[in-house]
C-alpha cells in the first residue's frame, strides 16, 4: 500500500517546490535537492506525513470528534468541498472568517440569521418585502451561505484542522493554536512547518497532488467514524467453543499477527525507492 501511494505522489508531481529564492530555510529537512532553480521535495518527507496525519486524523474522528477542511485558494477550493462531502466532514472553501473558531457563538449566531433567511424564501414572505429591501435581503443571505455553506452543521469546535498552503490559511492555523486545536497543513517550500503539528511537505499548487493527499486523508476520516460506530454497538458475549486442537488455533494466530506486522513495518524510504524504481519521476512542469 505504501509503495502505490509512493509511486501516486511521484506521478502527481508532489516533488516540485517554489523557486530557491522564495524557499523558507525551515523547509530545509523537507527538501531533497534542487533542480536549476528550483527545490524538489524529498517524497520520503511527504509519504511519512501524509501515514502520520492519516492516523492521527483516524484518532481523532474515533473519539467523536469533528474535522474541518480549509482551502480557499482556487487549485484548492473543489477538492476540499468534495473531500469534505464525501467523509461528511466541514469545510470553508471560500474566505475564512476571522473568529470562525475564536469567536464561534457569533458564527452559530450568523447560520441561525442564515436559516431565517431562507425560510423566508420558503414561506414566500421575502418577495412581500419591498423591492429594495428583498433584494438587500437576497444579497445578505448569498453572502453568509457563501462563507459559512460548509460550516452550517458544526455545532462545537473540531478536533483538528487540515489546511492547505499553510502560508495563506494562517488565520485559521493561528485561531486553531489558540485554543490547543490539532493542525495538519499541505506546506510548500515557502512555508513555515513551524504552524503546523503535522507537516505534509508537497505542491501545493498542483490540483492533482492537492486531490490524491486530501482523498488519503478522506478516506482516514472514513475509518475513525467507522471505528465510532463499532464502539457504540452493544458488545455481545461470544459463545465459548472447545477446540480440540488450542497449541494449533495459538499457532495459526500468531503467523497471521506476524505477516500482518511485517506488512506493516515497511518504511517510508523503501515505500519511496519502489515507486521511484515501479513509477515515472513526474510528468509536471517545474513551477
Amino acid at each position: 500500500m505504501a509503495k502505490e501511494l509512493a509511486r501516486e505522489l511521484i506521478n502527481a508531481g508532489v516533488h516540485f517546490g517554489h523557486g530557491v529564492s522564495r524557499w523558507n530555510p525551515k523547509m530545509a529537512p523537507f527538501i531533497f535537492t534542487r533542480r536549476g532553480s528550483i527545490h524538489i521535495i524529498d517524497v520520503r518527507k511527504t509519504l511519512e506525513g501524509v501515514l502520520i496525519a492519516k492516523k492521527l486524523l483516524a484518532k481523532i474522528v474515533s473519539s467523536g470528534k469533528d474535522v474541518i477542511f480549509v482551502g480557499t485558494k482556487r487549485q484548492a477550493q473543489k477538492a476540499v468541498e468534495t473531500v469534505a462531502q464525501k467523509c461528511g466532514m466541514h469545510y470553508v472553501s471560500e474566505r475564512w472568517l476571522g473568529g470562525m473558531l475564536t469567536n464561534f457563538r457569533t458564527i452559530r449566531s450568523r447560520l441561525q440569521r442564515l436559516q431565517q433567511l431562507e425560510a423566508m424564501q420558503k414561506e414566500g414572505t421575502l418577495e412581500q418585502e419591498s423591492k429594495k429591501q428583498a433584494s438587500r435581503l437576497k444579497r445578505e443571505m448569498r453572502k453568509i451561505k457563501s462563507n459559512l455553506d460548509g460550516v452550517r452543521e458544526m455545532s462545537r469546535l473540531p478536533g483538528a484542522v487540515v489546511v492547505v498552503d499553510a502560508r495563506k490559511e494562517y488565520l485559521a492555523l493561528r485561531e486553531a493554536g489558540k485554543l490547543g486545536i490539532t493542525t495538519i497543513g499541505i506546506i510548500d517550500t515557502d512555508s513555515d512547518p513551524d504552524t503546523v503539528d503535522v507537516a505534509i511537505p508537497a505542491n501545493d499548487d498542483s490540483t492533482r497532488a492537492i486531490n490524491l493527499i486530501l482523498n488519503e486523508l478522506g478516506d482516514a476520516v472514513a475509518v475513525g467514524k467507522t471505528m465510532v460506530s463499532v464502539r457504540r454497538e452493544p458488545r455481545q458475549r461470544p459463545k465459548r467453543v472447545r477446540s480440540r486442537r488450542p497449541a494449533l488455533a495459538t499457532a495459526g494466530e500468531k503467523e497471521t499477527e506476524a505477516i500482518a506486522t511485517s506488512a506493516s513495518e515497511e518504511t517510508p524510504e523503501e515505500a519511496v525507492e519502489s515507486g521511484l524504481q515501479e513509477g515515472e519521476t513526474g510528468q509536471q512542469e517545474p513551477k
